[in-house]
């Protein structure tokens, strides 16, 4: 326990090294402990790597009073029932949809005009990306690939893939603000 609140102060003032035994350490086993809440690994392994990324992201706010792995633990645990919640609701939606007798894909023709409209801008935000920033951008969102995949077709740190795609979301998110 003491060694976890050592590497944890480390990681505070901005350590790496420390940080990077700290994810070594837990990875795996935080990533099995998430799959076998929400029944994928693939959701699991999403769900650690933004783990991870909030606690490098906010390494200056962490209040650790226990050990890190218990920390690491209750976080992914908050994470997964987050996802199952999510989850739950998006099919109780579409249970809903489809008793109503409605279809997704059938759309009245003003929302299919602010479908249109949104997606102009948000083609209008990527487009105003610089080009580093797009390809980061749409390997993990269109092609699906993991952090850790791009950094390593791209030789970038797993840190540069997570910075990239936060700004990507940060330059959309104003945008649609904007129109909002």
């Amino acid at each position: 326990m003491i060694n976890d609140l050592l590497i944890i102060n480390r990681i505070r003032e901005g350590d790496i090294k420390a940080f990077e035994a700290l994810f070594h350490r837990y990875y795996s086993p935080l990533c099995i402990y998430v799959a076998s809440i929400t029944g994928s690994m693939e959701v699991g392994e999403e769900i650690i790597e933004e783990l991870f990324y909030i606690l490098w992201r906010d390494r200056k706010k962490i209040s650790v009073l226990q050990s890190a792995k218990s920390y690491l633990y209750k976080c992914a645990r908050n994470g997964a029932l987050q996802f199952c919640a999510h989850a739950e609701v998006k099919a109780r939606y579409k249970d809903a949809v489809l008793k109503s007798g409605s279809s997704c894909s059938v759309l009245d023709p003003q929302r299919q005009v602010e479908l249109k409209e949104l997606q102009l801008i948000i083609d209008g935000a990527l487009n105003k990306l610089p080009e580093r920033r797009l390809k980061i951008f749409c390997m993990h969102r269109n092609d699906g690939k993991k952090y850790i995949e791009i950094a390593q077709q791209l030789s970038l740190s797993v840190k540069t893939i997570e910075s990239e795609i936060s700004k990507a979301l940060h330059t959309i998110k104003k945008e649609i603000e904007n129109y909002i």
